[in-house]
Protein backbone atom coordinates (compact mmCIF):
# COMPACT_ATOMS: atom_id res chain seq x y z
CA UNK A 1 0.00 0.00 0.00
CA UNK A 2 1.37 3.44 -0.92
CA UNK A 3 2.09 5.94 1.81
CA UNK A 4 1.09 9.51 1.11
CA UNK A 5 3.22 12.29 2.64
CA UNK A 6 1.80 15.31 0.88
CA UNK A 7 -0.34 16.29 3.89
CA UNK A 8 2.50 16.32 6.40
CA UNK A 9 3.82 19.88 5.71
CA UNK A 10 0.33 21.29 5.97
CA UNK A 11 -0.27 19.43 9.24
CA UNK A 12 3.05 20.65 10.66
CA UNK A 13 2.19 24.23 9.70
CA UNK A 14 -1.22 23.87 11.33
CA UNK A 15 0.34 22.50 14.54
CA UNK A 16 2.81 25.40 14.62
CA UNK A 17 -0.02 27.88 14.12
CA UNK A 18 -1.99 26.34 16.98
CA UNK A 19 1.03 26.51 19.30
CA UNK A 20 1.46 30.20 18.53
CA UNK A 21 -2.12 31.14 19.44
CA UNK A 22 -2.04 33.83 22.16
CA UNK A 23 -5.07 32.34 23.89
CA UNK A 24 -3.22 29.09 24.59
CA UNK A 25 -0.18 30.85 25.98
CA UNK A 26 -2.39 33.09 28.09
CA UNK A 27 -4.17 30.08 29.57
CA UNK A 28 -0.86 28.30 30.25
CA UNK A 29 0.59 31.40 31.90
CA UNK A 30 -2.44 32.03 34.12
CA UNK A 31 -2.75 28.40 35.23
CA UNK A 32 0.98 28.06 35.89
CA UNK A 33 0.98 31.35 37.77
CA UNK A 34 -1.90 30.19 39.94
CA UNK A 35 -0.06 26.97 40.79
CA UNK A 36 3.05 29.00 41.62
CA UNK A 37 1.04 31.26 43.94
CA UNK A 38 -0.19 28.23 45.90
CA UNK A 39 3.36 26.90 46.26
CA UNK A 40 4.64 30.30 47.37
CA UNK A 41 1.81 30.60 49.92
CA UNK A 42 2.74 27.26 51.47
CA UNK A 43 6.44 28.12 51.58
CA UNK A 44 5.66 31.57 52.98
CA UNK A 45 3.41 30.09 55.66
CA UNK A 46 6.12 27.71 56.86
CA UNK A 47 8.74 30.46 56.74
CA UNK A 48 6.68 33.02 58.64
CA UNK A 49 5.69 30.58 61.38
CA UNK A 50 9.30 29.40 61.75
CA UNK A 51 10.53 33.01 61.83
CA UNK A 52 8.01 34.08 64.48
CA UNK A 53 8.71 30.94 66.54
CA UNK A 54 12.51 31.24 66.29
CA UNK A 55 12.91 32.68 69.79
CA UNK A 56 11.13 29.68 71.30
CA UNK A 57 13.04 27.26 69.06
CA UNK A 58 16.34 28.70 70.26
CA UNK A 59 15.23 28.73 73.90
CA UNK A 60 13.75 25.22 74.17
CA UNK A 61 15.28 23.27 71.29
CA UNK A 62 14.06 19.75 70.59
CA UNK A 63 12.99 19.46 74.23
CA UNK A 64 9.96 21.53 73.33
CA UNK A 65 8.37 18.47 71.70
CA UNK A 66 8.67 16.11 74.69
CA UNK A 67 8.56 18.57 77.57
CA UNK A 68 5.62 18.08 79.95
CA UNK A 69 5.55 21.45 81.75
CA UNK A 70 3.81 24.55 80.41
CA UNK A 71 4.55 27.44 82.76
CA UNK A 72 4.59 30.85 81.05
CA UNK A 73 5.36 32.59 84.37
CA UNK A 74 8.74 30.84 84.55
CA UNK A 75 9.31 30.66 80.76
CA UNK A 76 9.10 26.85 80.72
CA UNK A 77 7.33 25.45 77.68
CA UNK A 78 6.74 21.81 76.85
CA UNK A 79 4.32 20.77 74.13
CA UNK A 80 3.95 17.05 74.83
CA UNK A 81 0.63 17.27 76.79
CA UNK A 82 -0.95 19.14 73.87
CA UNK A 83 0.55 16.88 71.20
CA UNK A 84 -0.67 13.86 73.18
CA UNK A 85 -4.14 15.36 73.60
CA UNK A 86 -4.32 16.07 69.87
CA UNK A 87 -3.20 12.55 68.97
CA UNK A 88 -5.55 10.83 71.43
CA UNK A 89 -8.64 12.72 70.33
CA UNK A 90 -7.80 12.48 66.63
CA UNK A 91 -6.94 8.77 66.60
CA UNK A 92 -10.03 7.91 68.68
CA UNK A 93 -12.22 9.90 66.30
CA UNK A 94 -10.48 8.35 63.29
CA UNK A 95 -11.12 4.78 64.43
CA UNK A 96 -14.75 5.17 65.43
CA UNK A 97 -15.76 7.58 62.65
CA UNK A 98 -14.20 5.34 60.00
CA UNK A 99 -15.95 2.23 61.32
CA UNK A 100 -19.33 3.97 61.44
CA UNK A 101 -18.83 5.74 58.10
CA UNK A 102 -17.89 2.56 56.23
CA UNK A 103 -20.92 0.74 57.63
CA UNK A 104 -23.19 3.63 56.64
CA UNK A 105 -21.62 3.81 53.17
CA UNK A 106 -22.08 0.07 52.66
CA UNK A 107 -25.69 0.36 53.73
CA UNK A 108 -26.36 3.23 51.34
CA UNK A 109 -24.67 1.61 48.34
CA UNK A 110 -25.28 -2.11 48.81
CA UNK A 111 -28.40 -2.52 50.94
CA UNK A 112 -30.84 0.37 50.98
CA UNK A 113 -33.16 1.21 48.07
CA UNK A 114 -32.67 4.47 46.19
CA UNK A 115 -35.65 6.18 47.84
CA UNK A 116 -33.99 5.68 51.24
CA UNK A 117 -30.30 6.08 50.44
CA UNK A 118 -30.59 9.63 49.12
CA UNK A 119 -32.34 11.14 52.16
CA UNK A 120 -29.99 9.33 54.54
CA UNK A 121 -26.98 10.59 52.56
CA UNK A 122 -28.26 14.16 52.74
CA UNK A 123 -28.89 13.88 56.48
CA UNK A 124 -25.40 12.56 57.20
CA UNK A 125 -23.76 15.17 54.97
CA UNK A 126 -25.82 17.85 56.71
CA UNK A 127 -23.69 17.25 59.80
CA UNK A 128 -20.79 18.90 57.94
CA UNK A 129 -22.78 22.14 57.61
CA UNK A 130 -23.36 22.57 61.35
CA UNK A 131 -21.07 25.29 62.81
CA UNK A 132 -18.40 24.23 65.29
CA UNK A 133 -19.79 26.45 68.04
CA UNK A 134 -23.14 24.66 67.79
CA UNK A 135 -21.38 21.34 68.17
CA UNK A 136 -19.57 22.72 71.19
CA UNK A 137 -22.70 23.90 73.00
CA UNK A 138 -24.52 20.68 72.12
CA UNK A 139 -21.56 18.77 73.47
CA UNK A 140 -21.72 20.59 76.80
CA UNK A 141 -25.45 20.66 77.44
CA UNK A 142 -26.55 17.37 75.81
CA UNK A 143 -23.75 14.97 75.01
CA UNK A 144 -21.63 15.80 78.06
CA UNK A 145 -24.55 15.29 80.43
CA UNK A 146 -25.33 11.96 78.76
CA UNK A 147 -21.70 10.87 79.14
CA UNK A 148 -21.59 11.89 82.80
CA UNK A 149 -24.89 10.29 83.82
CA UNK A 150 -25.28 7.28 81.52
CA UNK A 151 -22.51 6.33 79.08
CA UNK A 152 -19.57 7.10 81.36
CA UNK A 153 -20.69 4.85 84.24
CA UNK A 154 -21.27 2.00 81.76
CA UNK A 155 -17.75 2.40 80.37
CA UNK A 156 -16.23 2.47 83.87
CA UNK A 157 -18.23 -0.59 84.91
CA UNK A 158 -17.31 -2.53 81.76
CA UNK A 159 -13.72 -1.43 81.15
CA UNK A 160 -12.77 -0.08 84.57
CA UNK A 161 -10.26 -2.90 85.04
CA UNK A 162 -8.13 -1.05 82.47
CA UNK A 163 -6.46 1.89 84.30
CA UNK A 164 -7.02 4.36 81.46
CA UNK A 165 -10.81 3.79 81.60
CA UNK A 166 -11.07 3.87 85.40
CA UNK A 167 -11.94 7.51 86.00
CA UNK A 168 -14.76 9.79 87.04
CA UNK A 169 -17.11 10.67 84.16
CA UNK A 170 -17.37 14.43 83.63
CA UNK A 171 -19.28 16.70 81.29
CA UNK A 172 -16.06 18.09 79.84
CA UNK A 173 -12.98 15.99 79.32
CA UNK A 174 -10.95 13.91 76.92
CA UNK A 175 -13.79 11.50 76.14
CA UNK A 176 -16.16 14.35 75.29
CA UNK A 177 -13.55 15.78 72.92
CA UNK A 178 -13.13 12.39 71.24
CA UNK A 179 -16.88 11.94 70.84
CA UNK A 180 -17.48 15.40 69.38
CA UNK A 181 -14.66 14.93 66.85
CA UNK A 182 -16.06 11.55 65.83
CA UNK A 183 -19.38 13.18 64.96
CA UNK A 184 -17.74 16.09 63.15
CA UNK A 185 -15.52 14.07 60.80
CA UNK A 186 -18.15 11.40 60.13
CA UNK A 187 -19.70 13.19 57.09
CA UNK A 188 -16.32 13.60 55.37
CA UNK A 189 -15.31 9.98 55.77
CA UNK A 190 -18.77 8.71 54.85
CA UNK A 191 -19.10 10.79 51.67
CA UNK A 192 -15.71 9.75 50.27
CA UNK A 193 -16.20 6.11 51.29
CA UNK A 194 -19.61 6.04 49.63
CA UNK A 195 -18.19 7.39 46.37
CA UNK A 196 -15.31 4.92 46.41
CA UNK A 197 -17.59 1.96 47.11
CA UNK A 198 -19.96 3.12 44.36
CA UNK A 199 -17.03 3.12 41.93
CA UNK A 200 -16.48 -0.63 42.32
CA UNK A 201 -17.35 -2.17 38.89
CA UNK A 202 -20.73 -3.86 38.85
CA UNK A 203 -19.19 -6.77 36.97
CA UNK A 204 -17.21 -7.70 40.08
CA UNK A 205 -20.35 -7.84 42.17
CA UNK A 206 -22.33 -9.79 39.58
CA UNK A 207 -19.47 -12.19 38.93
CA UNK A 208 -19.01 -13.27 42.53
CA UNK A 209 -22.77 -13.46 43.10
CA UNK A 210 -23.06 -15.71 40.04
CA UNK A 211 -20.61 -18.09 41.72
CA UNK A 212 -23.02 -18.51 44.62
CA UNK A 213 -21.63 -16.00 47.13
CA UNK A 214 -23.90 -14.33 49.66
CA UNK A 215 -24.26 -10.56 49.84
CA UNK A 216 -21.82 -10.34 52.75
CA UNK A 217 -19.28 -12.53 50.92
CA UNK A 218 -19.67 -10.30 47.87
CA UNK A 219 -18.98 -7.21 49.98
CA UNK A 220 -16.04 -8.83 51.79
CA UNK A 221 -14.39 -10.38 48.74
CA UNK A 222 -15.23 -8.01 45.88
CA UNK A 223 -16.13 -4.57 47.26
CA UNK A 224 -13.94 -3.93 50.31
CA UNK A 225 -10.61 -5.06 48.76
CA UNK A 226 -11.22 -2.81 45.74
CA UNK A 227 -12.20 0.17 47.91
CA UNK A 228 -9.66 -0.38 50.70
CA UNK A 229 -7.14 2.28 49.65
CA UNK A 230 -9.88 4.82 48.96
CA UNK A 231 -11.50 4.26 52.36
CA UNK A 232 -8.09 4.67 53.99
CA UNK A 233 -7.62 7.93 52.11
CA UNK A 234 -11.03 9.11 53.31
CA UNK A 235 -10.07 8.25 56.88
CA UNK A 236 -6.85 10.25 56.64
CA UNK A 237 -8.72 13.24 55.23
CA UNK A 238 -11.05 13.01 58.22
CA UNK A 239 -8.02 12.79 60.49
CA UNK A 240 -6.63 15.98 58.98
CA UNK A 241 -9.79 17.82 59.99
CA UNK A 242 -9.82 16.27 63.44
CA UNK A 243 -6.24 17.40 64.10
CA UNK A 244 -7.04 21.03 63.32
CA UNK A 245 -10.53 21.33 64.84
CA UNK A 246 -10.56 24.14 67.40
CA UNK A 247 -13.72 25.70 68.77
CA UNK A 248 -15.90 22.66 69.47
CA UNK A 249 -13.00 20.79 71.09
CA UNK A 250 -12.04 23.84 73.14
CA UNK A 251 -15.53 23.95 74.65
CA UNK A 252 -15.75 20.28 75.64
CA UNK A 253 -12.24 18.98 76.35
CA UNK A 254 -11.72 20.69 79.71
CA UNK A 255 -8.50 22.62 78.86
CA UNK A 256 -5.98 21.25 81.37
CA UNK A 257 -2.23 21.58 80.75
CA UNK A 258 -1.58 18.28 82.55
CA UNK A 259 -1.20 14.94 80.82
CA UNK A 260 -4.56 13.07 81.06
CA UNK A 261 -4.31 9.87 83.11
CA UNK A 262 -7.75 8.50 82.16
CA UNK A 263 -10.24 8.86 79.34
CA UNK A 264 -12.50 11.25 81.30
CA UNK A 265 -9.79 13.64 82.56
CA UNK A 266 -9.58 17.21 81.22
CA UNK A 267 -6.99 17.67 78.48
CA UNK A 268 -5.77 20.12 75.85
CA UNK A 269 -5.13 19.99 72.12
CA UNK A 270 -2.70 22.15 70.21
CA UNK A 271 -5.46 24.04 68.44
CA UNK A 272 -7.45 24.70 71.62
CA UNK A 273 -4.30 25.87 73.44
CA UNK A 274 -3.62 28.45 70.74
CA UNK A 275 -7.25 29.61 70.75
CA UNK A 276 -7.30 30.08 74.52
CA UNK A 277 -3.90 31.62 75.23
CA UNK A 278 -2.76 33.46 72.12
CA UNK A 279 -4.93 36.61 72.56
CA UNK A 280 -3.19 37.41 75.87
CA UNK A 281 0.26 35.98 75.11
CA UNK A 282 3.35 38.16 74.79
CA UNK A 283 7.07 37.64 74.40
CA UNK A 284 8.38 34.11 74.67
CA UNK A 285 4.95 32.65 75.37
CA UNK A 286 3.66 34.05 72.09
CA UNK A 287 6.67 32.57 70.29
CA UNK A 288 6.02 29.19 71.93
CA UNK A 289 2.40 29.25 70.83
CA UNK A 290 3.49 30.01 67.26
CA UNK A 291 5.86 27.04 67.49
CA UNK A 292 2.86 24.94 68.53
CA UNK A 293 1.11 26.20 65.38
CA UNK A 294 4.18 25.25 63.33
CA UNK A 295 4.15 21.70 64.72
CA UNK A 296 0.42 21.47 64.01
CA UNK A 297 0.98 22.67 60.44
CA UNK A 298 3.70 20.06 59.88
CA UNK A 299 1.42 17.28 61.17
CA UNK A 300 -1.51 18.44 59.03
CA UNK A 301 0.69 18.81 55.95
CA UNK A 302 2.07 15.29 56.42
CA UNK A 303 -1.44 13.85 56.79
CA UNK A 304 -2.63 15.55 53.61
CA UNK A 305 0.45 14.34 51.72
CA UNK A 306 -0.28 10.75 52.76
CA UNK A 307 -3.92 11.17 51.76
CA UNK A 308 -2.87 12.46 48.35
CA UNK A 309 -0.62 9.44 47.81
CA UNK A 310 -3.48 7.11 48.69
CA UNK A 311 -5.86 8.89 46.30
CA UNK A 312 -3.23 8.55 43.56
CA UNK A 313 -2.98 4.85 44.33
CA UNK A 314 -6.75 4.46 43.89
CA UNK A 315 -7.07 6.45 40.67
CA UNK A 316 -3.95 5.38 38.78
CA UNK A 317 -5.47 2.06 37.78
CA UNK A 318 -8.72 3.56 36.53
CA UNK A 319 -7.46 5.51 33.54
CA UNK A 320 -9.19 4.80 30.28
CA UNK A 321 -6.83 4.22 27.37
CA UNK A 322 -8.35 4.81 23.96
CA UNK A 323 -6.71 2.81 21.19
CA UNK A 324 -7.18 3.73 17.57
Amino acid sequence: MAVTTSGRPERAALDLKNRLKPGDWTFIGVSAGSALVVILLIIGLFYELANQAWASIQQTGIGFLYGTTWDPAHAVFGAWPFILGTLLTSVFALIFATAIAVLVALFLVEVSPAWLSRPVSYLVELLAAIPSVVYGFWGIFVMGVFIRDHLGPVIVKTLGWIPFFNGTPLITGLFSGCAILTIMILPTVMAVSRDVISAVPRSQREGILALGATRWEMIRLAVLPYARAGVLGAAILGLARAVGETLAVTLVIGNSVNIPHDIFAPAYTMASLIANQFPEATGLQQSALIEIALVLLVITFAINAVARLLVWRVTKGQRVVVQE
